[in-house]
């Protein structure tokens, strides 16, 4: 009975270790699956302490294998990263989800006005929540903007304190993401991008979620990007750890709070345990000066926020 006990704990941790690891992501349902990686470590240092207490050596050595296995890829969340001596102009950034532009007018607001944001990325922004938003003072706040208002989940926007120039609009199924470039009065011309591909919950999703991942520019060694908003993915899908591979760092990570969970923001969490599916992507030759994961009412996303310092 007790070696049937360990083997049932064991074995699903020594299994997702693998599948994790391997660089093959399988669609339905590992995609939505996989975001939860961070609590299978945990549960993997459980597995391993019951194999020691009931004495089960061989199950105890698949668990020690699959805390082995998952730690390099888990730890450094936790553990503060160091920065490129970047000694530019600073850029504060947030990024805030409105769910069908339900989030609260006066909230977000006095976000904006607390965090004093020089670049503001809105995903499911709609046509009621935008006019709502600048009758509040957003544009008096931030007067630059590149809009794209629509019904639905599909609505997104860039709004800044400086001269924005519009970049193209990244529309897949019925998701968007605006992008545009900055001028910033440090003479450095940076592209934002407002990220917001398909959410893969459900069946059939996942070719639009990846393409919507895939459509985002690179890192590279022109001018420097940042990526911010709703990714609808963790630092655990293989297609968020290609786009950081090219040249971006996650500024929660970098700050050791990669755990910090942004979805859901409010409900039962053992309906859904919390994940961390809201990033900031600085280009690597930024630094991270600061991150923060706030509240917003309205809407089931926390915003995020980081200061970041420009090369």
């Amino acid at each position: 009975m007790r070696t049937w006990m360990s083997w049932i704990v064991v074995v699903p941790c020594g299994v997702w270790a693998a599948l994790r690891l391997s660089g093959f992501e399988p669609e339905w349902p590992w995609v939505p699956l996989v975001s939860f990686t961070p609590y299978v470590g945990a549960a993997a240092v459980l597995a391993l302490a019951l194999a020691c207490v009931l004495r089960r050596w061989a199950a105890g050595t698949v668990a020690l294998v699959s805390v082995l296995a998952l730690t390099p890829a888990l730890l450094p969340r936790a553990l503060p990263d160091g920065n490129p001596g970047a000694e530019g102009a600073t850029l504060r950034v947030l990024a805030a989800n409105l769910m069908v532009g339900k989030a609260r007018t006066e909230e977000l607001m006095a976000l904006v006005e607390r965090w004093r944001p020089d670049v503001l990325t809105l995903q499911e922004l709609t046509p009621d929540a935008m006019r709502r938003l600048e009758r509040a003072g957003l544009r008096r706040t931030l007067r630059h903007a590149v809009t794209r208002p629509l019904t639905g989940v599909g609505g997104s926007a860039v709004y800044a304190r400086h001269p924005l120039k519009e970049a193209g609009y990244l529309k897949i199924g019925a998701f968007g993401q605006a992008r545009a470039w900055l001028a910033h009065p440090g003479g450095a011309r940076i592209e934002v991008v407002s990220v917001h591909p398909c959410a893969p919950k459900r069946l059939g999703r996942q070719p639009c979620w990846r393409a919507g991942l895939d459509a985002l520019p690179r890192a590279g060694r022109d001018a420097p990007r940042v990526l911010a908003g709703d990714f609808n993915a963790t630092l655990d899908h293989l297609p968020m750890r290609e786009l950081l591979a090219s040249g971006y760092r996650d500024a929660a990570d970098v700050t050791g709070q990669g755990f910090v969970p942004t979805w859901p923001q409010f409900g039962p969490w053992w309906q859904s345990p919390g994940v961390a599916i809201d990033h900031v992507l600085a280009d690597e030759r930024m630094a991270v000066r600061g991150f923060a994961v706030l509240t917003l009412h309205g809407t089931d996303h926390r915003p995020v926020f980081a200061e970041l310092r420009l090369p």
